[in-house]
């Protein structure tokens, strides 16, 4: 059975989409994935040893310019790869205009989220067969109940294996000097971005017991703030530009990881790193980090979970975005602590 999945964002839906097709595999051992994916998360599906064909679409960048991708031919090579063969099953996970449109145009029978289920209305339209899906759940168990619906199978819900061959991972070298942890500082909302005088005072902290700070980044701005964490500590590591893969490879030798609601993090989680992450905007119980020794730090101010991308809190607060106010550098320094003797224990 070959099956494509399409799924083109954002990176931690996509790692959160993985334990899906371990789901699929266990039920059809000789079943293989092919995936439709953003350009800039191409190398997240293929972690997955059912993965066998990647096709990276750039409609993010084409954008309004769509036309000019079909005159330079850029649009018609990713359709000759979409279209290469026909498909058992197009399963779209992501359940938006763009994700059903691309399943719209491959080969096969078109399967994904029914009216009330999915993400933006009117994308159910484009699908033979469309499968009823409680919204207000994780959004992994979604995308599971999602797959063993079109596919028919059952799986155990307990039973989350994300399914990533780590030979698959691009090495880097040379790896930070043992033990480590990552502070996973970047992400892509504003309203989700922990205050940077919170993350300095945490990696002291972290450094001052004895433990390497290693600090990834994605653009400039975000290498800035890991340059302002580490200010001249010798026990800070800025990251050199990496790809995704590459950062994944560090964190799968991390001693722990301090993280935000972001796709790194994910990946943490997916590896089976010990991680804190911490969430203000976003409701862990949608979206959290899923997996083992993963521990979640929820703010309790009182419009949190309210999903905008920007802070809207008017009223005067120490730190911005208000609902990180109550997280300090304090209590997340003893989450990790209980979280690295937990780990101690569990490994001996």
């Amino acid at each position: 059975m070959r099956v494509l999945i399409v799924r083109l964002s954002s990176m931690g839906d996509l790692v959160q989409t993985l334990p899906a097709l371990s789901d699929a595999a266990k039920a059809y051992p000789d079943i293989c994935f092919d995936w439709a994916v953003d350009e800039s998360f191409a190398q997240v599906p293929s972690w997955h040893k059912n993965v066998e064909n990647v096709f990276p679409s750039a409609f993010k960048r084409w954008g309004a310019n769509l036309a000019r991708a079909t005159r330079t031919g850029e649009f018609r090579s990713f359709l000759g790869r979409l279209r290469s063969q026909s498909y058992d099953a197009i399963v779209d996970v992501q359940g938006e205009w763009k994700s059903a449109t691309i399943a719209r145009l491959a080969k096969g029978s078109r399967h994904g989220y029914d009216g009330p289920s999915v993400h933006e209305w009117g994308a159910h339209l484009l699908y033979r067969r469309k499968f009823p899906v409680l919204k207000g759940q994780h959004s992994m168990r979604r995308m599971r109940q999602l797959l063993s619906q079109a596919l028919d199978y059952s799986y155990a819900e307990t039973d989350v294996d994300y399914g990533i061959d780590q030979a698959r991972l691009i090495d880097y070298t040379p790896t930070p000097p043992d033990p480590f942890i990552v502070l996973i500082h970047s992400t892509s909302w504003a309203s989700k971005v922990w205050p940077e005088e919170y993350w300095r005072e945490l990696a002291t902290m972290i450094m001052q017991a004895g433990y390497q700070v290693v600090l990834p980044w994605g653009n400039e701005i975000e290498r800035e703030r890991a340059s302002k964490i580490a200010g001249d500590h010798k026990n800070a590591m800025v990251l050199p530009p990496l790809s995704i893969s590459e950062k994944a490879s560090i964190i799968s030798r991390a001693l722990a990881t301090v993280g935000l609601d972001t796709g790194l993090s994910h990946i943490a989680a997916a590896l089976g790193v010990p991680s804190v992450t911490l969430y203000g905007a976003t409701d862990p119980l949608l979206v959290g980090a899923t997996g083992k020794m993963q521990l979640h730090v929820a703010s309790n101010f009182e419009c949190v979970k309210c999903h905008e991308v920007l802070c809207s809190f008017k009223r005067p607060t120490a730190v911005k975005p208000a609902c990180f106010e109550e997280i300090t550098p304090q209590r997340v320094w003893g989450e990790l602590q209980t979280l690295l003797s937990n780990s101690r224990s569990a490994s001996r």
